[in-house]
């Protein structure tokens, strides 16, 4: 009996636990038990998502190779409507751009450049798509957009090939000492190992520019 009403004191404890706090563990489960469904699901659709994007990307390559602007264009747009914001999408982008422009299409070179400027998640991407960009204003003498695209933040790594398109620009415009400057810039931020450093010389040579200066 002593069993007995020890085990019926335990259940009526239990019962006035429930009573005072049963809805708010309910509550708490189905918050966590919902919130695992969501990460689990969450991470199933990422995983079909960059699955998805790497065949498509597949397919535009292959384009690519083949030399069928159009049909990359168009697996570019699909990437990006469905795709927009995994890295293949930015990839593609660029894709796209060097294979417009090679069509000579610049108009969808800039259409492709400017999403991925606009639209982007990777500093490094949109700072390449700008400074393209950048080269394509330069050739259609749009020297002021150009140099207004080139004026905003970009990941420190770029510093030289910036400066290097500024001076292309400025040397177009006849600004020979705003080119000289920018050229020098573009050395003076370039790694001494980078083969690129010797075409920046040549430019700046051109100008009448001094030698680069030594490295420190």
């Amino acid at each position: 009996m002593a069993y007995d009403l020890e085990e019926q004191e335990q259940l009526a404890s239990i019962k006035s636990w429930w009573n005072q706090y049963g809805n708010l563990a309910t509550w708490l489960l189905i918050i966590v038990l919902g919130a695992y469904a969501a990460w689990s699901g969450w991470n199933y659709y990422q995983r079909n998502q960059s699955s998805q994007a790497a065949q498509l990307y597949q397919e535009l390559q292959k384009a690519v190779m083949a030399k069928d602007n159009a049909k990359v264009q168009r697996a570019a747009t699909d990437m990006q409507d469905r795709f927009g914001r995994t890295a293949y999408a930015q990839m593609s982008g660029l894709a796209a751009a060097k294979s417009a422009f090679d069509a000579n299409d610049p108009k969808a070179a800039k259409a492709q450049l400017q999403w991925i400027a606009d639209n982007g998640h990777d500093d490094e991407y949109k700072a390449i798509a700008k400074i393209r960009l950048a080269g394509i204003l330069l050739d259609e003498k749009a020297y002021d957009d150009g140099l207004k695209l080139l004026a905003g933040d970009y990941p420190a790594q770029f510093a030289g090939v910036v400066a290097d398109r500024k001076g292309d620009i400025l040397a177009a415009q006849n600004k020979i000492e705003e080119a000289r400057s920018a050229y020098q810039s573009a050395l003076d931020k370039t790694d001494q190992k980078n083969p690129g450093r010797q075409l920046i010389q040549l430019k700046l040579d051109a100008i009448g520019g001094a030698p680069a200066k030594a490295a420190a």
